[in-house]
């Protein structure tokens, strides 16, 4: 009779129990032990936020199964509060400590699996052992910061970091009633995902929304009043009072293990693994937020924990355990998020990460109806195209709004995996009709911008490049296409640089237009702006662009009424 399998498992949550389950699938005879430092075999990390909102009740929501009830139903041996202590890869063993009573075990394998995590990390400031200051990784960090605020004592908080988890819990603390102050060292929020002109579009929806952004400030250090409980943080730009602070300034793979077994360590810091998540060791797999990825638009490892991923990870690694064949293509680094009535995606990458991985892009900004213009519940949206310039590859997209905005990041996605093209990707087929989309996608329109860039018939000043020339003086004029009505309820500040024109009077008042001027045409969303600059530049004016996105991506100073 054949030996069976051996497989020890160390980490539980999301890639830890996937592979478990999944090897069990495989392999029903195996042998499968899972080793969990915590009393949690696998909970819902990401809706730690929503717990803390009260959008979910009762913590027992938050925990996805039980260790009894996924060890009875798997016939797994489960260990949890248990710590596996060092890998010996010669002997295939690994020794674990139960933190109970201290007992030691060795457990042989023939196959090893680490999911061992990543932890928030701490910056070593000044005053961060206070209480009232908190990470939140687990169960246990969102019940306490409840209560805290169901004890009535909190009244402000400061979050440090803008990323992903400073973004929801912002939300989740104001929800509260709590004042809420988001520190980001960087000009903006998400900026690891995020350009600037959609992260200004967030930044304008948080501060409508109560909350206060400090960007472009580093938190120095955590103060109290002599009573041990955080009172203020004080940043490289004032003192923030704080009755409750969370630390949101990213996660840091949990490598220590693998390290001192000698596994090799990547780039990003976090285990390196190939496209079948073996270790340098080929009898040890990692998977989840201890692993590095490929981004598979640059080819580059990247460090992108997400709980979507760790599950991608865990069947992979659960198949390939019990004997099968099976690789991870890399990652796109897609996320969506609600914050407040807004929602923010992105996959691929950004028109910053473009430059840094030396790719020439064209892109498009976009404001545009998530349904048929004429459908009682359309809602806007802006999304950001981004395509290679030489190839036309789709290289990633943007998007933020009170719309639908993960079906088009979803689109994206899709159009990613499989390479392809602006071209390819305004010829999909989407589904159409009024209640669910418009006729010409906001994807299909950002797609078909950017062909007309690529084709030389537009050319264009985004948002933020038409700030700069207002502030800087240059010689050059802005003229307005829209209807008389529009233009008097609100356009853009730039003074004597403003010119109104109605987008079906500029053949007939062309003479009023200065030559040898540089002129950027906008309107409401720039499709009108678009026509405009084809008719001037096909009338002789040469030097013509249109404001990408108009007004309605437009960060800077707006007047009203009659001017």
């Amino acid at each position: 009779m054949a030996s069976r399998r051996r497989i020890v498992i160390v980490g539980g949550v999301a890639a830890g129990t996937k592979a478990a389950a999944r090897a069990r699938r495989c392999d029903p005879g195996a042998e499968i032990t899972l080793v969990e430092k915590g009393e949690l075999i696998s909970y819902a990390g990401c809706a730690l936020p929503y717990y803390v909102a009260g959008a979910i009740a009762g913590e027992s929501e938050l925990v996805v199964t039980q260790a009894g009830e996924f060890a009875a139903l798997r016939d797994i041996d489960v260990r949890t509060r248990t710590e596996a202590l060092r890998i010996d890869r010669p002997a295939k063993t690994v020794t674990v400590r139960r933190l109970a009573d201290g007992r030691e075990d060795v457990l042989p394998y023939d196959s090893l699996v680490l999911a061992t995590g990543g932890t928030p990390l701490v910056p070593p400031l000044p005053g961060r052992d206070l209480a009232g200051i908190h990470r939140l990784k687990e169960p246990a960090d969102a019940r306490r910061i409840r209560a805290e605020i169901d004890a009535g004592r909190v009244e402000r908080a400061v979050i440090v970091g803008g990323g992903l988890i400073g973004m929801e819990m912002a939300e989740a603390l104001t929800m509260r009633g709590v004042r809420t102050t988001v520190v980001e060292m960087l000009d903006r929020v998400l900026a690891a995902f995020l350009d600037p002109e959609i992260a200004a579009l967030l930044h304008a929806h948080l501060r409508a929304r109560g909350v206060e952004l400090r960007l472009g400030e580093r938190a120095l250090r955590f103060e109290g009043d002599g009573d041990g409980h955080v009172r203020r943080v004080v940043t490289s730009g004032g003192e923030l009072p704080a009755d409750l602070v969370l630390l949101a300034i990213g996660v840091r793979p949990s490598v220590g293990l693998a390290r001192d077994a000698g596994l090799a360590i990547g780039p990003t810091g976090a285990i390196a693994v190939d496209d079948h998540l073996r270790t340098s060791d080929p009898a040890i797999y990692a998977g989840g937020d201890c692993v590095e990825n490929v981004h598979r638009v640059t080819g580059r490892p990247v460090y992108s924990p997400l709980g979507s991923t760790a599950n991608k990870h865990g069947r992979v690694i659960g198949s390939n355990v019990a004997g099968g064949d099976e690789r991870f293509p890399g990652v796109l680094g897609t996320m969506v998020a609600k914050v407040f009535d807004y929602t923010v995606g992105a996959t691929g990458i950004n028109a910053a990460r473009a430059v840094e991985a030396g790719l020439a892009a064209l892109t498009a900004l976009v404001p545009a109806a998530d349904r048929a213009h004429n459908y009682p519940a359309h809602q806007e949206i802006v999304v950001k195209m981004v395509a290679e310039r030489h190839s036309s590859r789709l290289l990633g997209l943007q998007g933020v709004g009170p719309g639908e905005v993960a079906k088009r990041i979803d689109v994206a996605a899709t159009a990613l995996s499989f390479g392809a093209t602006v071209d390819q990707v305004a010829d999909v087929d989407l589904a159409y009709a009024p209640p669910f989309a418009p006729a010409v996608d906001p994807v299909h329109h950002a797609a078909n911008v950017i062909r007309n860039k690529r084709d030389g018939l537009a050319r264009t000043v985004g948002p933020l490049e038409l700030q700069h020339m207002l502030d800087a003086g240059g010689a050059f004029l802005l003229l307005d296409v829209r209807s008389r009505a529009e233009f008097v309820a609100r356009r853009i500040a730039a003074g004597a640089r403003l010119l109104h024109i109605p987008q079906d009077e500029l053949r007939t008042r062309l003479g009023e237009l200065p030559r040898g001027v540089p002129l950027v045409v906008c309107c409401q969303r720039g499709v009108r702006a678009y026509r405009a600059a084809r008719l001037l530049s096909g009338m002789g004016l040469g030097d013509v662009a249109y404001l990408e996105g108009s007004l309605l991506t437009w960060p800077g100073d707006i007047e009203t009424g009659s001017s």
